[in-house]
C-alpha cells in the first residue's frame, strides 16, 4: 500500500512540473506569437476617412490631417495590375513601420465619392500624410525603395 501512495504521489508531483512547464511554454509562445503579429495594411470607407484621416465635408477649403501618426493612402482598385503589384510592399512596409505610420487603402469602385473628392484619375494614388503639414500625392505604382525613402523624407522628418 505504501508503494502505491508513494508512485501516486510521484506521478502526481511529474504531472504538475510538467502542466507548470506547459503553462510557462504557453505563455512564452503568446509572447512571440505577439511579436511577429504586426498590424498590416487597413481599408477605409468614407466614414472611417471622415473620422481618421480628414473631414473635408466639414473642412473643405483646409486639410487637417486628424492622425496621431502620419500615414500613408492607397487609393486603387481590385481589378488594376500595378495596384496589385504595390499591395505586398504596402503590407511589408506596414510591418516595417508598425507604430511609427498608418497604411490605410481605398477601394475606388467602393468609395467613389471619397475618390472624387480627392481628383482620384488615374490608380493607384498614393497620398502621403505627414502630421501637421499638407499631404503629397505620387500616382503610379512605385517601388519599395522609392516607397520608403518618401517615408524618411516626407512622413518621419525630425
Amino acid at each position: 500500500m505504501r508503494k502505491i501512495i508513494f508512485v501516486s504521489l510521484m506521478l502526481t508531483s511529474i504531472f504538475s512540473a510538467c502542466a507548470g512547464n506547459n503553462k510557462e511554454n504557453k505563455v512564452e509562445d503568446q509572447k512571440t506569437i505577439n511579436q511577429e503579429k504586426k498590424m498590416g495594411t487597413i481599408h477605409l470607407t468614407k466614414a472611417d476617412f471622415l473620422k481618421k484621416v480628414a473631414n473635408y465635408e466639414t473642412n473643405p477649403t483646409e486639410w487637417k490631417y486628424l492622425g496621431d501618426k502620419p500615414c500613408i493612402i492607397d487609393f486603387y482598385a481590385s481589378w488594376c495590375g500595378p495596384c496589385k503589384m504595390v499591395a505586398p510592399i504596402l503590407e511589408d512596409l506596414a510591418k516595417e513601420y508598425d507604430g511609427k505610420i498608418y497604411i490605410y487603402k481605398v477601394n475606388t469602385e467602393e468609395e467613389q465619392e471619397l475618390a472624387a473628392a480627392f481628383g482620384i484619375r488615374s490608380i493607384p494614388t498614393i497620398l502621403f500624410c505627414p502630421v501637421g503639414k499638407a499631404p503629397q500625392m505620387a500616382q503610379g505604382a512605385l517601388p519599395k525603395e522609392t516607397l520608403k525613402k518618401a517615408i524618411s523624407e516626407v512622413l518621419l522628418v525630425k
